[in-house]
Order: structure tokens, then sequence, then C-alpha cells
């Protein structure tokens, strides 16, 4: 008996087989890193990866929505009648969180201080993100000296101290008093001067395990160039613990930030509303029974660092086997929709079409496994 080979059996006329849906490909929606996550997190795992997506949603939506929730500017010291607000008030109708010092509104002060928070993680996670996986994959890919210079320089880096490093920046870039763009600038430089080092770490570990994988290998085969293995084939494969390092870089962004302004570094109270300086401002409020005016800013703080903590470490969580949470026994991972076999159900035509054109093509086994024979 010779070789038999398969072949293709088609009906003019007939497209039964070609409407078949063999298999259903998931949406876009569902392949997002952090809707799988959602899927298959249980417990208390899924708790607290709700809890922190919900926190961190509510201060991104006020951050966007800033000018619309605060009644007044962050740097409004009068109505619009003219008359100055009362300074250290207590909470009223009029101001529901108080007012400070110098006259600002506690509460438009807080919702202002999101946006500005927001745009520090952003700056601070863009900048290290992207220098930080450029040259782990520089240094992953090519190796030699090239990879011994870089690993020096970023074990220098990650022994500074970051809110020592955000200090130093502050002065360099302004002189200690800076504007929104130059506060913001200062601390995202600071933070992303940091964490370069983890995310070169993490790339570069990366991409020297797979860079000699046969996927790897094969696109040199081809031809394709440096460029394109680095980019399509190395970092598509090696981002995956990229996202728990992102969330501990945010929460580190609003805390050096939070710090600067404590300190006296970072913005100046006219230029943008910034949580650390109102917490700088209120120290003295506290020893007189004026609570309100350290509370909420504090508060603020605390929720939003809370939040993308427990992102982050619901993430690692589940990134790491070794950490994950099992199902129990009687559970049953998949549905039945996941099958391709469904108990108690009569084949339906179509199917039925397509059994029969698998059975009578060349090649193909019968219901024992066994080949059948073609004279």
């Amino acid at each position: 008996m010779g070789e038999s080979t398969a072949t293709k059996v088609t009906v003019p006329g007939d497209n039964r087989l070609a409407n078949l849906e063999v298999s259903k490909k998931p949406s876009v929606f569902s392949r997002l890193p952090i809707v799988r996550d959602l899927k298959i997190a249980v417990g208390w795992q899924k708790a607290m990866l709700i809890t922190g997506l919900v926190i961190t949603a509510f201060f991104i939506l006020v951050a966007i929505f800033a000018p619309v929730i605060a009644p007044y500017g962050y740097s409004q010291i009068r109505g619009d009648d003219g008359v100055a607000f009362p300074t250290q008030a207590p909470p009223s109708a009029e101001h529901i969180w108080g007012t400070t010092v110098g006259g600002f509104d506690v509460f438009s002060r807080t919702v202002w201080g999101t946006r500005t928070a927001v745009i520090a993680i952003i700056v601070a996670v863009v900048l290290s993100i992207f220098i930080g996986v450029f040259l782990g994959l520089v240094s992953g890919y090519f190796g030699g000296w090239v990879d011994r210079v870089l690993v020096v320089i970023a074990d220098a880096i990650y022994s500074f101290p970051s809110l020592l490093l955000a200090i130093l920046m502050a002065i360099m870039i302004s002189g200690g008093q800076s504007s929104l763009w130059g506060g913001i600038l200062a601390s995202g430089v600071s933070i992303t001067v940091v964490y370069i080092p983890q995310y070169f770490r993490t790339i570069r570990a990366e991409v020297m395990r797979i860079k000699n994988s046969a996927y790897v290998e094969s696109a040199k085969v081809v031809g394709a160039s440096t460029w394109r293995i680095m980019t399509v084939h190395l970092l598509r494969n090696s981002t995956r613990t990229l996202p728990v390092i992102l969330t501990l870089n945010s929460s580190e962004a609003i805390l050096t930030l939070a710090g600067l302004g404590f300190l006296g570094f970072g913005i100046e109270p006219t230029a943008a509303a910034e949580w650390g300086y109102d917490l700088n401002r209120s120290v003295a409020d506290v020893t007189a029974g004026i609570w309100w005016t350290a509370v909420f800013p504090g508060l603020a703080i605390v929720l939003i660092v809370l939040g993308i903590t427990l992102v982050g470490e619901s993430l690692n969580d589940l990134a790491d086997p070794r950490l994950r949470a099992r199902k129990s026994a009687g559970e049953v991972i998949g549905s039945i929709e996941d099958t391709s076999v469904e108990p108690n159900v009569e084949p339906s035509a179509d199917n039925e079409y397509a059994m029969s054109l698998m059975s009578t093509a060349p090649g193909a086994a019968d219901v024992d496994g066994k080949e059948p024979d073609h004279e």
C-alpha cells in the first residue's frame, strides 16, 4: 500500500462545509490582560483585583472630570461675588470639606490634586517603560560588552534612593519650586531613572531566555531584520511581568510626588493642586484641632495607592503559578462551549455532512483509529 495523502473533497455548488463554525475565535475585548485575569481569578484574588480596579477607575474619572466636580478652582480664594473665603473654616454647606489656612477650598484642592497625581503617573510610567524596555531588548539580544556596560550602569542607578534622587532632580530642574509641568517632570524623571533598572532587568532576562528559541532562529533564516526580530518576536513574548512592575511604579510615583510637595520641593500652590503640599500646610493645623485640612488629602493618597497596589498584588499572584489559587476539585475548568463534543446532542445535518466528507477522504482513519486500505 502506497503512502496516502489527505485531499480536500468538494462538491460543486455546495458550500455547507465552508459555513461550518468549527471554532469560535475569542473577541479582542476578552483577550485584554485585565479581562483575562478577571476570568481566571478566584476567591480573594478576584475580590482584590475588582476592588483595586474600582478604586483606580474612580480616581481616573475624578481626574478627567475635575473641572466639573470641583466647585472652585485649585487656587481660588474668593467667591463669584468677590468675597474672600473664610480661613480654616470647618466643613459646611458652602465648603463641604472646609477651607485651609490660606483660604483654599479643601474639596476642590483634593479633586484637582487627583489630576496632578494621574498626570505624574502617566509621565513616569511612559518614560520608564520606553527607556527600560528598549535597553533591555538591546542588552539581552546583542550581549557582549554592550550587555556588561548596561548591567553595571543599571546596578549603579538602582542603588540610589528614589526620594533623594527626586529632590536632586527638582532642584536641578526648577530650583526647588516648580510649576505644574516642572514639578511633574521632576517627579517623573526621578521615578523614571530609579525604575528603569527594573524594566531593564526584567526584559533582559526574558530576551536572553527566548532569543535562541526555534521561532527566533526561523525568523533569522527567512531573512527577518534585527529590528523586526526584537520588536515582533522578542518584545511580544517578554512583557508578561510588566503589568506588575507598572503598578508598583505608579504607586511609587504618587508617593514621590507627595514627598516632594511635603518637603517643599514640589509644585507651587498657585500652579496646581498637590496633595503633598496641602499636607505640609496642614501640619500646624492638626495641633490646633483643625483636622479636615490633613485628613482628606491624606486619605486620597492612601486610597489611590491602595487601589493600585491591590491591582498589582492580584496580577502578581495570577502571573506566578506557585501563588495562584486552585479551584475546588468539584469545579470544572472551562465551559461546554469551549469543548468540541456536547453530550446527548443529536448530530445536525451539517455535522453529518462534514463527518461523511472526512470519512471518505483519502488518509482518513476509521473509528478504531486504523488507516483504511487504499488499493
